[in-house]
Protein backbone atom coordinates (compact mmCIF):
# COMPACT_ATOMS: atom_id res chain seq x y z
CA UNK A 1 0.00 0.00 0.00
CA UNK A 2 1.22 3.50 -0.77
CA UNK A 3 0.29 6.76 0.90
CA UNK A 4 -0.24 9.75 -1.36
CA UNK A 5 0.68 13.33 -0.57
CA UNK A 6 -2.74 14.01 0.99
CA UNK A 7 -2.09 11.43 3.69
CA UNK A 8 -4.61 8.92 2.35
CA UNK A 9 -4.04 5.34 1.27
CA UNK A 10 -6.38 3.21 -0.88
CA UNK A 11 -6.43 -0.28 -2.29
CA UNK A 12 -7.40 -1.30 -5.81
CA UNK A 13 -11.13 -0.81 -5.37
CA UNK A 14 -10.75 2.70 -3.99
CA UNK A 15 -11.39 1.85 -0.34
CA UNK A 16 -9.21 3.59 2.17
CA UNK A 17 -6.75 1.35 3.97
CA UNK A 18 -5.99 3.25 7.19
CA UNK A 19 -2.72 2.77 8.96
CA UNK A 20 -2.64 1.82 12.64
CA UNK A 21 -3.16 4.67 15.04
CA UNK A 22 -0.06 5.90 16.85
CA UNK A 23 0.23 4.92 20.49
CA UNK A 24 0.05 7.51 23.24
CA UNK A 25 3.81 7.56 23.73
CA UNK A 26 4.31 8.68 20.14
CA UNK A 27 1.45 11.17 20.09
CA UNK A 28 2.32 12.72 23.45
CA UNK A 29 -1.29 12.41 24.62
CA UNK A 30 -2.35 11.25 28.05
CA UNK A 31 -2.76 7.44 28.06
CA UNK A 32 -5.86 7.60 30.29
CA UNK A 33 -7.47 10.18 28.01
CA UNK A 34 -6.89 7.89 25.03
CA UNK A 35 -8.26 4.88 26.93
CA UNK A 36 -11.35 6.87 27.93
CA UNK A 37 -11.82 8.03 24.34
CA UNK A 38 -11.59 4.45 23.08
CA UNK A 39 -14.05 3.28 25.74
CA UNK A 40 -16.59 6.01 25.01
CA UNK A 41 -16.32 5.87 21.22
CA UNK A 42 -16.09 2.08 21.15
CA UNK A 43 -13.37 2.18 18.49
CA UNK A 44 -9.76 3.13 17.95
CA UNK A 45 -8.47 6.04 15.91
CA UNK A 46 -7.94 4.87 12.35
CA UNK A 47 -8.64 7.64 9.84
CA UNK A 48 -7.50 11.11 8.94
CA UNK A 49 -10.39 13.42 7.95
CA UNK A 50 -9.53 12.92 4.27
CA UNK A 51 -9.49 9.13 4.67
CA UNK A 52 -12.79 9.14 6.59
CA UNK A 53 -14.51 11.29 3.97
CA UNK A 54 -13.18 9.14 1.13
CA UNK A 55 -14.18 5.89 2.84
CA UNK A 56 -17.67 7.27 3.41
CA UNK A 57 -17.97 8.35 -0.23
CA UNK A 58 -18.39 12.00 0.77
CA UNK A 59 -16.49 15.00 -0.54
CA UNK A 60 -14.05 16.58 1.89
CA UNK A 61 -15.96 19.86 1.59
CA UNK A 62 -19.24 18.28 2.64
CA UNK A 63 -17.58 16.25 5.39
CA UNK A 64 -16.04 19.45 6.80
CA UNK A 65 -19.45 21.15 6.74
CA UNK A 66 -20.97 18.26 8.68
CA UNK A 67 -18.15 18.12 11.22
CA UNK A 68 -18.16 21.87 11.83
CA UNK A 69 -21.93 21.84 12.13
CA UNK A 70 -21.59 19.13 14.77
CA UNK A 71 -19.16 21.38 16.64
CA UNK A 72 -15.93 19.50 15.99
CA UNK A 73 -12.71 21.52 15.83
CA UNK A 74 -10.49 21.37 12.73
CA UNK A 75 -7.76 18.77 13.28
CA UNK A 76 -5.83 19.12 10.03
CA UNK A 77 -5.00 15.63 8.78
CA UNK A 78 -4.36 13.99 12.15
CA UNK A 79 -5.40 10.35 12.37
CA UNK A 80 -8.10 10.81 15.02
CA UNK A 81 -11.34 9.47 13.47
CA UNK A 82 -12.98 6.07 13.86
CA UNK A 83 -15.31 3.74 11.99
CA UNK A 84 -18.18 5.47 13.76
CA UNK A 85 -17.20 8.79 12.17
CA UNK A 86 -17.22 7.15 8.74
CA UNK A 87 -20.62 5.58 9.40
CA UNK A 88 -22.08 8.91 10.56
CA UNK A 89 -20.93 10.57 7.33
CA UNK A 90 -22.45 7.76 5.27
CA UNK A 91 -25.77 8.07 7.09
CA UNK A 92 -26.05 11.82 6.66
CA UNK A 93 -24.97 11.68 3.03
CA UNK A 94 -27.35 8.75 2.46
CA UNK A 95 -30.30 10.78 3.73
CA UNK A 96 -29.40 13.48 1.22
CA UNK A 97 -28.89 11.03 -1.65
CA UNK A 98 -32.23 9.37 -0.90
CA UNK A 99 -33.99 12.72 -1.10
CA UNK A 100 -35.17 12.53 2.52
CA UNK A 101 -33.18 15.63 3.47
CA UNK A 102 -31.71 18.46 1.47
CA UNK A 103 -28.03 19.12 2.02
CA UNK A 104 -28.84 22.31 3.94
CA UNK A 105 -31.30 20.43 6.14
CA UNK A 106 -28.74 17.69 6.82
CA UNK A 107 -26.30 20.34 7.99
CA UNK A 108 -29.02 21.78 10.24
CA UNK A 109 -29.65 18.31 11.69
CA UNK A 110 -25.93 17.95 12.37
CA UNK A 111 -25.77 21.42 13.93
CA UNK A 112 -28.79 21.02 16.20
CA UNK A 113 -27.66 17.59 17.33
CA UNK A 114 -24.10 18.74 17.89
CA UNK A 115 -25.03 21.85 19.87
CA UNK A 116 -27.57 20.05 22.03
CA UNK A 117 -25.40 17.04 22.84
CA UNK A 118 -22.34 19.23 23.41
CA UNK A 119 -24.20 21.09 26.14
CA UNK A 120 -25.37 17.81 27.63
CA UNK A 121 -21.86 16.35 27.61
CA UNK A 122 -20.41 19.49 29.19
CA UNK A 123 -22.97 19.36 31.97
CA UNK A 124 -22.46 15.65 32.63
CA UNK A 125 -18.68 15.99 32.87
CA UNK A 126 -18.71 19.26 34.81
CA UNK A 127 -21.19 18.23 37.48
CA UNK A 128 -22.59 14.71 37.36
CA UNK A 129 -19.47 12.73 36.44
CA UNK A 130 -17.14 14.98 38.43
CA UNK A 131 -19.07 14.27 41.60
CA UNK A 132 -19.09 10.50 41.04
CA UNK A 133 -15.36 10.29 40.46
CA UNK A 134 -14.36 11.80 43.80
CA UNK A 135 -11.68 9.45 45.18
CA UNK A 136 -13.44 7.02 47.56
CA UNK A 137 -10.34 6.46 49.70
CA UNK A 138 -7.45 8.68 50.82
CA UNK A 139 -4.46 8.37 48.55
CA UNK A 140 -6.46 7.46 45.44
CA UNK A 141 -6.53 9.84 42.50
CA UNK A 142 -9.57 10.72 40.43
CA UNK A 143 -7.92 9.22 37.35
CA UNK A 144 -7.75 5.83 39.11
CA UNK A 145 -11.53 5.68 39.51
CA UNK A 146 -12.69 7.51 36.37
CA UNK A 147 -12.26 4.67 33.86
CA UNK A 148 -14.24 1.99 35.76
CA UNK A 149 -16.99 4.50 36.60
CA UNK A 150 -17.33 5.51 32.94
CA UNK A 151 -17.24 1.84 31.91
CA UNK A 152 -20.20 1.11 34.20
CA UNK A 153 -22.17 4.27 33.40
CA UNK A 154 -21.73 4.46 29.64
CA UNK A 155 -24.22 1.80 28.47
CA UNK A 156 -26.83 2.96 30.98
CA UNK A 157 -26.46 6.63 30.08
CA UNK A 158 -26.59 5.79 26.38
CA UNK A 159 -29.85 3.89 26.76
CA UNK A 160 -31.27 6.64 28.94
CA UNK A 161 -30.27 9.32 26.42
CA UNK A 162 -32.04 7.49 23.59
CA UNK A 163 -35.12 7.00 25.77
CA UNK A 164 -35.32 10.69 26.74
CA UNK A 165 -34.69 11.79 23.15
CA UNK A 166 -37.51 9.58 21.87
CA UNK A 167 -39.84 10.91 24.55
CA UNK A 168 -38.97 14.51 23.71
CA UNK A 169 -39.29 13.81 19.98
CA UNK A 170 -42.72 12.25 20.51
CA UNK A 171 -43.86 15.23 22.57
CA UNK A 172 -42.56 17.73 20.02
CA UNK A 173 -44.14 15.83 17.11
CA UNK A 174 -47.43 15.75 19.00
CA UNK A 175 -47.39 19.52 19.45
CA UNK A 176 -46.68 20.07 15.75
CA UNK A 177 -49.52 17.76 14.72
CA UNK A 178 -52.01 19.39 17.07
CA UNK A 179 -51.13 23.00 16.28
CA UNK A 180 -49.84 24.67 13.18
CA UNK A 181 -47.70 27.18 15.11
CA UNK A 182 -45.98 26.45 17.08
CA UNK A 183 -29.25 21.99 39.30
CA UNK A 184 -26.17 21.64 40.19
CA UNK A 185 -23.89 24.65 39.60
CA UNK A 186 -20.25 24.32 38.54
CA UNK A 187 -17.73 27.16 38.67
CA UNK A 188 -15.09 27.26 35.94
CA UNK A 189 -12.52 29.74 34.70
CA UNK A 190 -13.26 30.59 31.10
CA UNK A 191 -12.99 33.31 28.49
CA UNK A 192 -16.50 34.45 27.57
CA UNK A 193 -17.28 36.47 24.46
CA UNK A 194 -20.35 38.26 23.13
CA UNK A 195 -20.60 39.22 19.46
CA UNK A 196 -23.34 41.72 18.64
CA UNK A 197 -24.63 43.07 15.31
CA UNK A 198 -24.64 46.88 15.35
CA UNK A 199 -27.92 48.64 14.62
CA UNK A 200 -30.01 45.48 14.57
CA UNK A 201 -33.06 47.19 16.04
CA UNK A 202 -33.10 49.69 13.16
CA UNK A 203 -32.75 46.81 10.69
CA UNK A 204 -35.88 45.15 12.08
CA UNK A 205 -37.87 48.24 11.10
CA UNK A 206 -36.53 48.39 7.53
CA UNK A 207 -36.26 44.74 6.47
CA UNK A 208 -38.96 42.22 5.63
CA UNK A 209 -39.34 39.34 8.06
CA UNK A 210 -38.01 36.75 5.63
CA UNK A 211 -35.02 38.89 4.72
CA UNK A 212 -34.30 39.57 8.38
CA UNK A 213 -34.56 35.87 9.18
CA UNK A 214 -32.05 35.03 6.46
CA UNK A 215 -29.62 37.62 7.80
CA UNK A 216 -29.89 36.25 11.34
CA UNK A 217 -29.47 32.68 10.13
CA UNK A 218 -26.39 33.62 8.10
CA UNK A 219 -24.90 35.42 11.10
CA UNK A 220 -25.57 32.56 13.48
CA UNK A 221 -24.29 29.94 11.04
CA UNK A 222 -21.09 31.84 10.30
CA UNK A 223 -20.47 32.51 13.98
CA UNK A 224 -21.18 28.91 14.97
CA UNK A 225 -18.80 27.54 12.34
CA UNK A 226 -15.99 29.92 13.31
CA UNK A 227 -16.40 29.24 17.02
CA UNK A 228 -16.46 25.47 16.51
CA UNK A 229 -13.56 25.37 14.05
CA UNK A 230 -11.29 27.31 16.41
CA UNK A 231 -12.08 25.10 19.40
CA UNK A 232 -14.53 27.37 21.21
CA UNK A 233 -18.04 26.46 22.33
CA UNK A 234 -21.16 28.21 21.15
CA UNK A 235 -23.28 28.69 24.27
CA UNK A 236 -26.33 30.25 22.67
CA UNK A 237 -27.57 32.56 19.95
CA UNK A 238 -29.90 35.48 20.56
CA UNK A 239 -30.76 36.61 17.06
CA UNK A 240 -28.44 39.58 16.73
CA UNK A 241 -26.01 38.28 19.34
CA UNK A 242 -24.01 35.12 19.99
CA UNK A 243 -22.43 34.02 23.23
CA UNK A 244 -19.40 31.74 23.14
CA UNK A 245 -16.78 30.46 25.56
CA UNK A 246 -13.24 29.14 25.32
CA UNK A 247 -10.93 27.48 27.78
CA UNK A 248 -8.09 29.90 27.09
CA UNK A 249 -7.78 33.60 26.34
CA UNK A 250 -5.88 33.15 23.07
CA UNK A 251 -8.61 31.02 21.54
CA UNK A 252 -11.32 33.49 22.56
CA UNK A 253 -9.30 36.41 21.16
CA UNK A 254 -8.68 34.66 17.84
CA UNK A 255 -12.38 33.83 17.47
CA UNK A 256 -13.36 37.44 18.18
CA UNK A 257 -11.02 38.88 15.57
CA UNK A 258 -12.05 36.28 12.99
CA UNK A 259 -15.71 37.14 13.58
CA UNK A 260 -15.06 40.85 13.02
CA UNK A 261 -12.89 40.20 9.96
CA UNK A 262 -15.35 37.75 8.40
CA UNK A 263 -18.37 39.99 8.89
CA UNK A 264 -16.47 43.03 7.62
CA UNK A 265 -15.78 41.18 4.37
CA UNK A 266 -19.49 40.44 3.87
CA UNK A 267 -21.29 43.46 2.41
CA UNK A 268 -24.69 42.02 3.38
CA UNK A 269 -23.81 42.01 7.08
CA UNK A 270 -24.04 44.92 9.53
CA UNK A 271 -20.98 45.95 11.50
CA UNK A 272 -20.01 43.82 14.48
CA UNK A 273 -18.66 44.51 17.92
CA UNK A 274 -17.28 41.98 20.38
CA UNK A 275 -16.57 42.01 24.11
CA UNK A 276 -14.57 39.36 25.97
CA UNK A 277 -13.98 38.83 29.69
CA UNK A 278 -11.90 36.20 31.46
CA UNK A 279 -12.68 34.74 34.87
CA UNK A 280 -14.78 32.38 36.91
CA UNK A 281 -18.19 31.55 35.51
CA UNK A 282 -21.00 29.31 36.63
CA UNK A 283 -22.09 26.69 34.11
CA UNK A 284 -25.47 25.02 34.13
CA UNK A 285 -26.98 22.83 31.42
CA UNK A 286 -24.59 24.24 28.84
CA UNK A 287 -25.25 27.90 29.71
CA UNK A 288 -22.94 30.28 31.58
CA UNK A 289 -23.70 32.83 34.28
CA UNK A 290 -21.93 35.26 36.59
CA UNK A 291 -20.14 38.59 36.74
CA UNK A 292 -17.65 37.54 34.04
CA UNK A 293 -20.52 36.98 31.62
CA UNK A 294 -22.11 40.29 32.63
CA UNK A 295 -18.82 42.11 32.09
CA UNK A 296 -18.40 40.60 28.61
CA UNK A 297 -21.90 41.79 27.76
CA UNK A 298 -21.18 45.33 28.97
CA UNK A 299 -17.89 45.47 27.06
CA UNK A 300 -19.79 44.53 23.92
CA UNK A 301 -22.24 47.38 24.43
CA UNK A 302 -19.44 49.99 24.64
CA UNK A 303 -17.14 48.50 21.98
CA UNK A 304 -16.49 50.55 18.83
CA UNK A 305 -17.89 49.25 15.54
CA UNK A 306 -15.89 46.40 13.99
CA UNK A 307 -13.72 46.21 17.10
CA UNK A 308 -13.01 43.94 20.06
CA UNK A 309 -12.82 45.10 23.69
CA UNK A 310 -11.44 42.83 26.41
CA UNK A 311 -11.26 43.18 30.16
CA UNK A 312 -8.07 43.58 32.20
CA UNK A 313 -8.08 39.91 33.25
CA UNK A 314 -8.08 38.69 29.65
CA UNK A 315 -5.39 41.22 28.70
CA UNK A 316 -3.23 39.98 31.57
CA UNK A 317 -3.76 36.38 30.48
CA UNK A 318 -2.73 37.16 26.89
CA UNK A 319 0.41 38.84 28.19
CA UNK A 320 1.13 35.92 30.55
CA UNK A 321 0.82 33.38 27.74
CA UNK A 322 2.97 35.60 25.46
CA UNK A 323 0.15 35.98 22.95
CA UNK A 324 0.48 39.76 23.30
CA UNK A 325 3.19 42.14 24.58
CA UNK A 326 2.60 44.19 27.70
CA UNK A 327 2.92 47.26 25.47
CA UNK A 328 4.35 48.26 22.12
CA UNK A 329 7.26 49.90 23.97
CA UNK A 330 8.07 46.57 25.63
CA UNK A 331 7.80 44.80 22.27
CA UNK A 332 10.20 47.32 20.70
CA UNK A 333 12.70 46.85 23.55
CA UNK A 334 12.51 43.07 23.19
CA UNK A 335 13.02 43.30 19.43
CA UNK A 336 16.05 45.58 19.88
CA UNK A 337 17.58 43.27 22.50
CA UNK A 338 17.00 40.23 20.27
CA UNK A 339 18.57 41.94 17.28
CA UNK A 340 21.59 42.92 19.35
CA UNK A 341 21.97 39.31 20.51
CA UNK A 342 21.54 37.98 16.98
CA UNK A 343 18.31 36.21 17.92
CA UNK A 344 14.76 36.26 16.57
CA UNK A 345 12.47 38.68 18.43
CA UNK A 346 9.42 37.33 20.29
CA UNK A 347 6.44 36.67 18.03
CA UNK A 348 3.09 37.94 19.26
CA UNK A 349 -0.33 37.25 17.73
CA UNK A 350 -2.20 40.16 19.27
CA UNK A 351 -1.76 43.77 20.32
CA UNK A 352 -3.43 45.45 23.29
CA UNK A 353 -4.20 49.13 23.72
CA UNK A 354 -5.57 50.44 27.04
CA UNK A 355 -8.77 52.44 26.67
CA UNK A 356 -10.60 54.83 28.94
CA UNK A 357 -11.66 53.64 32.38
CA UNK A 358 -15.33 53.94 33.18
CA UNK A 359 -17.69 52.89 35.98
CA UNK A 360 -20.18 50.15 35.16
CA UNK A 361 -23.20 49.68 37.38
CA UNK A 362 -22.85 46.56 39.48
CA UNK A 363 -19.30 45.89 38.27
CA UNK A 364 -17.33 48.89 39.53
CA UNK A 365 -14.67 50.65 37.46
CA UNK A 366 -13.89 48.77 34.25
CA UNK A 367 -10.63 49.12 32.31
CA UNK A 368 -11.24 47.98 28.72
CA UNK A 369 -8.44 47.09 26.31
CA UNK A 370 -8.71 47.29 22.55
CA UNK A 371 -7.63 43.99 20.99
CA UNK A 372 -6.11 43.98 17.50
CA UNK A 373 -4.04 41.62 15.41
CA UNK A 374 -0.32 42.16 14.97
CA UNK A 375 1.03 42.10 11.42
CA UNK A 376 4.03 40.14 10.17
CA UNK A 377 6.20 43.20 10.72
CA UNK A 378 5.27 43.32 14.41
CA UNK A 379 3.04 46.36 14.06
CA UNK A 380 -0.67 46.49 14.82
CA UNK A 381 -2.96 45.85 11.85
Amino acid sequence: MSVDDTGSGADGDGRVDPEPAPDSADSGEDPLALRLEGLILGAERRYTPFQAARSAGVSMELASRFWRAMGFADIGQARALTEADVLALRRLAGLVEAGLLSEAMAVQVARSTGQTTARLAEWQIDSFLEGLTEPPEPGMTRTEVTYPIVELLLPELQEFLVYVWRRQLAASAGRVVQAADDEEMVDRRLAVGFADLVGFTRLTRRMEEEELGELVEAFETTAADLVAARGGRLIKTLGDEVLYAADDAGTAAEIALLLVETMANDETMPELRVGIAFGTVTTRMGDVFGSTVNLASRLTSIAPRDAVLVDAALAEELIRTQDAPASEAVAAEEAAAAEKAGEDPPSYRFALQPMWQRPVRGLGVVEPWLLTRRGDDGEED
